[in-house]
């Protein structure tokens, strides 16, 4: 498994009964995670003095309930600093169990010793692509969501990369991917994190276990000629490490490379057990 264990302002203290509580800067939520099938005594006292509470409803969807929370806040991670905001629903606009892979493509790139240009896919408020652009790469950020698109150049701006060359894209991601075969553009490295069910700007259905390989198979027709990576993250329940493995190694085996898959996860303090968030597939040429 690989751990995003370099984090200082964000933590997963405990774990129980389909929940976890974690830490983010100094406030503490407690939000649902359906991989927490356990159910352990609450004896961190986190549980009662939390900042904020997303209660999932047993009939899908769910409320938050707030005690001490702004509005929005900001956490880092090294270089890179993050603007959180609490949606409606559960998430805070970050998945800190990334960092595990920024780590990993930032030292591609730094240790690259040319000009590497990263496509970043269904590319979210920007984590992989601060973090790719913090490595010296030049990103080009693709998101269907207008506000996420937003909240990831806020976020560039607070971690001083509002210069840095990122191009922001508000475009559904395969028609995207087909207009830049049809220009004849190249990247040397392609990040995604395809969500489960998606709709592009014009209704544009994407379901995942339908869409995910053509789409790979699709994507290695942008790769240059001396790829540095390319990486599939994914948090569909189905999609096993493997099946990451096999579908990658199918479409990228023109080049000399290597292909590894495993869950990615986060350190539970507590208890010292890794939580698994979803798992991520590599294809690299060393």
């Amino acid at each position: 498994m690989w751990i995003a264990d370099s984090w200082k302002d964000y933590e997963v203290i405990d774990t129980s009964n389909g929940e976890k509580l974690e830490r983010w800067g100094k406030y503490l939520l407690v939000r649902p995670d359906p991989q927490v099938i356990w159910n352990t005594q609450k004896q961190h006292p986190g549980w009662k003095n939390k900042n904020g509470h997303y209660h999932r409803s047993q009939k899908g969807g769910g409320e938050r309930e707030f005690f001490d929370l702004p509005q929005q806040w900001t956490i880092q991670y090294k270089t890179l600093t993050f603007h959180l905001k609490p949606f409606s629903f559960k998430h805070t606009g970050l998945f800190p169990e990334q960092a595990a892979n920024w780590d990993w493509f930032s030292e591609k790139i730094k240790h690259a010793n040319r000009p590497i240009k990263v496509l970043n896919l269904f590319a979210y408020t920007g984590g992989a692509t601060l973090a790719a652009a913090a490595a010296g790469a030049s990103v080009t950020h693709v998101d269907a969501s207008k506000g996420m698109v937003g909240w990831a150049k806020e976020n560039a701006k607070s971690s001083h990369l509002e210069n840095a060359p990122i191009r922001w894209l508000v475009d559904d991601c395969v028609k995207f991917v087909e207009r830049e075969i049809r220009r004849g553009n190249r990247y040397d490295a392609i990040i995604m994190d395809p969500p489960s069910y998606g709709r592009g700007p014009k209704g544009e259905i994407w379901k995942i276990e339908d869409s995910i390989h053509p789409f790979i198979q699709l994507c290695t027709k942008l790769l240059s000629d001396d790829p540095l990576f390319f990486l599939v993250n994914s948090y569909t329940t189905g999609l096993a490490p493997a099946v990451l493995t096999y579908m990658i190694s199918l479409e990228l085996k023109k080049w000399n490379g290597y292909v590894e898959s495993q869950e990615i996860g986060l350190p539970v303090t507590r208890t010292g057990l890794i939580l698994p968030c979803g798992a991520s597939g590599r294809w690299s040429q060393f």
